[in-house]
């Protein structure tokens, strides 16, 4: 960056440029925080994780069909959302998981975050092979569990966040009760399909 600056100020005087950089350089100093990230790091930071996470979700998506289409053709059990909205849920949900892995890897919390990663990776793991089990598989009764155990993993993320971060805690909310209303759905339309 200061070689663009020092090249736009080349013709400008030198103690200009001199203080243009020195204030730059403060600048840049102060946007560092304890750990010594500056701000563009820490965004690139949670842009990753969202988009990994949006990622995941695209990928279980593309494996698991036609989504639209075999759900349409179900039975589906009372109180079950018009499947356009569904994809939209989804979108959000995975935005504010990507948002609570990143909370928990920014945050500066002493505790050991071991426990955390494990179980967001086995929460991850159990919503990806979710879809594809239920919609590419047809295999609702397996599917149910799975939501069920994905729940519990839930849950059990959540208790584990609050002590590292109540944000990220807080952002599987949100989550939690989707996945509880989705469990109810799985078990509906097993029974029904």
């Amino acid at each position: 960056m200061s070689f663009f600056i020092s090249i736009f100020f080349s013709f400008k005087d030198n103690a200009r440029y001199t203080e243009i950089i020195t204030c730059f350089t403060k600048y840049i100093s102060c946007l560092k925080n304890k750990g010594g990230s500056t701000i563009p790091n820490i965004f690139f930071k949670l842009l990753a994780c969202i988009i990994g996470v949006e990622l995941i979700g695209s990928i279980s998506g593309f494996f698991a069909g036609d989504i639209p289409a075999i759900y349409a053709q179900l039975n589906k059990p009372f109180l079950a959302p018009p499947g356009s909205i569904v994809g939209t849920i989804w979108i959000i949900l995975y935005a504010l998981i990507g948002l609570a892995l990143f909370l928990v890897i920014d945050s500066k919390e002493a505790k050991s975050k071991t426990l955390s990663y494990i179980l967001f990776g086995i929460q991850l793991v159990l919503n990806f092979i979710l879809s594809i089990i239920f919609f590419g598989g047809s295999h609702f009764w397996i599917s149910s569990f799975i939501s069920l155990f994905l729940l519990i993993s839930i849950i059990f993320s959540i208790r584990e966040f609050r002590g590292i971060s109540t944000g990220a805690a807080i952002c599987f909310v949100p989550y939690l009760i989707w996945i509880i209303y989705a469990t109810y759905l799985s078990f509906g339309l097993a029974f029904l399909n």
